[in-house]
Parts: C-alpha cells; structure tokens; sequence
C-alpha cells in the first residue's frame, strides 16, 4: 500500500461510504433486457451518435441501432431462427456486428461469438459444441470458415450468411436476406433469465468452454460498470474486437449513460493519444507503456476525466505520476467472463497499489478460502469464491465442470486473493493453468500441449508462461521427445507448422526448448510446472519463433 496520511479511522469511514454507495445502486437497480434496453436509449437519445467505427468510417445513432436490429430481427426470423437458437458469429469489428447482438436480443437467440483468428479446427469445436443451427461470417475469414472439415452436424450450409462481397461457392449475403424488410417492432417474449450469448474461455480442462450469459448478467454487469463512476461519461474510447466480452461490456455502459463509444480494433501507439485528442475522449482504458509519451501531455488530454489501467502492471510511481501529470483518477477492477466484474476500486487516493483490485463490485458477494473449504482469515491468501445475481449460468453442456467449479451458489475462481483489514483485495495470483497473452486474454496451456503432442514423435510437453517484454505473458513449450528422437529429427519448424495450422497465432509458442525429462511428481507422474517456471532465465536455451533464433 502507498504511504497515507489519512488515519486508519478516516480510511474506514471511506470504505463504509463506497460501500453505503454500493448498496444504494443495488437498491436504484431496474430489471431490463438487452433488447429493451436498446428501445429505451432510442426513445430518450434517438439523434445521438451510439457508436463510431471510425477506422472504417461507420456510425450510426441510437435510432438508428434500434430501427436496423429490428429490420434484422425480422429477416433472421424469415431465415429461420427462433427464440434460444445459437448463432455462430465470425466478423471483426464493423457496426453489423452490434446491430446483429441487438437483432439477437430482440428475437431471443444466442450469441456465439467466434475468435477472428480462430483456424478451420477451433472454429468447427465452437460451433459443433454449441450445436449452433445458424452461422455469420465475414468476407475476410471465409476461406478459413469454409475449410472447416468436418463440417458442424447441426449446421445445415444453407444456414450460412455472409457479411461482405460474395464470391464463387459462398454463401447467401446477409444484404440479400435484408431486402424487404421493414424495421417495426419485434414481437417475442424475452426475460432477464434468457440466454443472449455463449462466450468461449480458456480454462483448465484443455479446450475451451462456454459461458452462458443471460439478459440480466449484461443488464447487471453494465450497470456495474457505467455507475462506478461519480458522472456520466459521453464519449468513450475502447480497443478491443467485438467478439470479446470486454467490448460489449463497455458497448453497454456506453448505452447505459447514453455515450457516444468510439471503438478501434487494435492498440496501435502512434495514433492513441491522438484518437484522444481528436474526438475528445472522457473515459479510455490507457495502457501503461503510453504513460511516458511526450505527447501525453495534459494539455492535450484535458477532456479526460478517468482512465482505466491497461497493458501490463502499473508501478504505485507510475499511478502517481499519471494522476500528478493529468489530474485523472485512474481505477482497476478484478474479473473474468464467469462473473463479470468481482471488484472494483474507490476513489481512495491513498490505494495506488498496482495489486490491490477493490472492494466487492455490486451484486457481488466475496470470500476468500482455503484448500481444506475453511475461510481464509484477514492478511492471509485463499482462493476468491464468488456469489450473487446473474454471474453466467454454467459452462455449456458441461455438468463435470459445473460440478468442479461450483459449491452451492459460489462459483470458484481458481485465483488467489487477499484481503486487508479494511476490506480491501489484492490479486496474488492463480490456481489456473493458463497463459495470460496482454491482447487476446487466456490462452489454455491444456490446448497447446494437447495440440503439439499430436506429433507422433513428442512423448509429452508442457506450456507455461513467460513474460512478455511489453506486458501480458507468452507461451513457452517443453518437449520432451520419444526415446530414440532427438531435437535434430524434430526440428522447430516443424512444431510451428503443426501448431499453426491447428492453433489461433496467438496460442502459437513463441518459444520452444527440449528436455531430455519433465520434472514430475512421483506419486502421480504430474508434471512439476512450478519448476520449469522457477528459473532464473526462462528464455535461456529455448527457440524464439518471431526473431528465428536460439537465445
């Protein structure tokens, strides 16, 4: 915790107001749909911009959003899609993307957002998994969609559209299913306790699962993050593809407070600062290496009025100079698909400390404990388990894994956490196996070693993190070879071939070393990752993929 001069009596009488706060927003709290909520902003900001792709020059108002989802709704209703029907959805971020979730909502269908850089392979598991009936995809990733092989059972081809130009063999085009169509009210009876969307996150058990998410967990998690905030925000900048559940989280806070998102697909450094500049942005999550920019001056930047700590951890010093340097609150939060938001921050300005994640988010109930189910006491570190309304709804057709992950109502995190006397949690770390890439969240260490063992001539490997030198982790793979191969007969190449052509490239290895045996317990043969981590130069020796070379 950062030096203080505010007594441990003030601190407290702090932390009982944000709380007092937390509970009167709970009770403030209105039960609304997706698609109601859409209606709603439509009525009271019907010519206000609702979202600006300015990368692709597309915008459109909050009139506008409501009338084309009902125009879509409509024409996906004379397609064939009924109420709780999942869809497949594979398009980067332009403004079909939200119209067709709010098209969704409206109907009552589910959303089953695919990953842009999802190979043939991944693409065929989500869709199959979910027995989605219909599918999207764009122009841009119809090659790879249409090379699935096999193709999903319950995806009839017919059932295929596609957003974009046509092109030989393809689809039917999503602006050939919107002729004839008007764009009156969709009638279908839709409640809070609706499915909306299926998201896919990487856990433990190897490949990914899918998180059901109901109506009220977006109306409950949206309402938690437009009103952590003391105002209302009116133009916010947020960089994240769509198909992630952070961009519709903040797609919906931006409804929320009637705001104005201004949305780009990627980080790019040289044009951030300006992008906040230009469009006079009020609310951003701001990564942490533009902090030192020269151009980041707070002249420039003077429409800011709070900012989200981003890319990588943030040093109490650089919290403080940022806060010095713009006069802007800078806020961080614990949280995860399954739940949503889990904490968030107060404007207590003496907890800058870069680990410290809050006081519980509202409708969240918090508990740390320990391996033996006791609760973990004050000062000390425990697994959060977490409880309350509209967290997600259980992994999709997956009852051992509900069964693990949940005792009663809590749902187990598998992070590690503790908390203060004050009431205050602070990140560890986690029980998980995963890899936690800095753009495109968990990575499965299960899947890439599931993936790279495929090679006949592996015996086994082992995926663990390595930082990266601009934030966020990479993946590093041990291979342990059959007896008789030796890394001469396996060359690298062909270990990124194989894992390329199979994995997303953001799961691809970055770096790849052999050894002789994996350290293993020896009652169970489990692999000691723990000790392959526990190095004090985990590149030494490995091959690094980007720069072509052994270190």
């Amino acid at each position: 915790m950062a030096p203080t001069n505010a007594t441990p009596s003030q601190l407290h009488d702090r932390v009982r107001n944000a709380l007092c706060r937390i509970e009167a927003l709970e009770a403030a709290y209105e039960t609304v749909t997706v698609g109601q909520l859409i209606s709603m902003r439509a009525r009271t900001h019907g010519s206000k911009i609702a979202i600006d792709l300015f990368e692709r020059g597309e915008r459109a108002t909050y009139s506008e959003m409501d009338r084309w989802s009902n125009k879509y709704a409509h024409a996906l209703r004379a397609f064939g899609v009924r109420k709780g029907d999942r869809i497949g959805v594979m398009l980067p971020d332009r403004i079909e993307f939200p119209i067709l979730w709010f098209a969704f909502a409206k109907l009552g269908a589910v959303l089953v957002p695919v990953n842009m850089y999802y190979t043939p392979r991944e693409i065929e598991y989500v869709l199959s998994d979910t027995e989605a009936k219909f599918a999207i995809a764009d122009e841009s990733v119809w090659p790879v969609f249409s090379a699935m092989d096999p193709w999903p059972q319950d995806l009839a081809k017919g059932r295929v559209l596609l957003v974009g130009q046509p092109s030989t063999g393809a689809a039917t085009t999503l602006d050939e299913l919107l002729k004839d169509f008007d764009d009156a009210q969709v009638d279908e009876d839709i409640g809070p306790d609706d499915l909306l969307s299926i998201q896919y996150t990487s856990g433990t058990t190897g490949f990914p699962k899918g998180c059901m998410l109901t109506h009220d967990y977006w109306g409950v998690v949206s309402y938690a993050s437009a009103y952590h905030a003391n105002q209302p925000y009116h133009r916010y900048l947020f960089v994240a593809p769509f198909f992630y559940v952070t961009a519709l989280i903040h797609l919906l806070k931006s409804y929320r407070e009637g705001g104005t998102l201004y949305m780009a697909t990627r980080l790019k450094s040289t044009q951030f600062i300006a992008w906040i500049k230009r469009y006079r942005i009020e609310w951003c999550q701001f990564p942490e290496k533009l902090t030192h920019q020269p151009e980041a001056n707070a002249e420039s930047l003077t429409c800011l009025k709070e900012v989200v700590r981003s890319g990588g951890r943030w040093s109490p010093d650089t919290v403080r100079r940022f806060r010095e340097r713009f006069g802007v609150p800078t806020s961080c939060w614990y949280g995860m698909t399954e739940i949503g938001y889990g904490t968030q921050t107060t404007d207590i300005e003496e907890m800058i400390d870069p680990d410290m994640v809050g006081i519980r988010s509202p409708f969240r109930a918090l508990r740390l404990v320990n391996e033996d189910g006791s609760l973990t006491p004050v000062g000390e570190v425990g697994e959060l388990w977490v409880q309350g309304r509209a967290i997600f709804k259980g992994y999709w057709n997956r009852p051992e894994a509900n069964g693990a992950a949940f005792e009663g109502e809590w749902f187990k995190t598998g992070d590690l956490l503790r908390r203060d006397e004050l009431g205050f949690f602070w990140f560890v770390g986690r029980k998980k196996d995963m890899i936690r890439h800095a753009e495109h969240g968990n990575i499965s260490a299960l899947e890439v070693e599931t993936v790279v063992c495929e090679i006949p001539e592996i015996a086994d490997v082992a995926a663990v993190p390595v930082p990266h030198d601009k934030g966020g982790e990479e993946v590093k793979i041990y291979v342990e070879l059959k007896e008789g191969v030796t890394p001469a007969d396996l060359l690298v190449e062909r270990i990124l071939e194989h894992a390329r052509a199979r994995l997303a490239m953001f799961k691809v290895p970055r770096y790849i070393a052999f050894t002789p045996a994996l350290p293993r317990t020896t009652s169970s043969s489990k692999v000691l990752k723990r000790e392959l981590m526990n190095v004090r130069d985990p590149l030494a020796g490995a091959y690094d993929s980007e720069q072509k070379r052994w270190r």
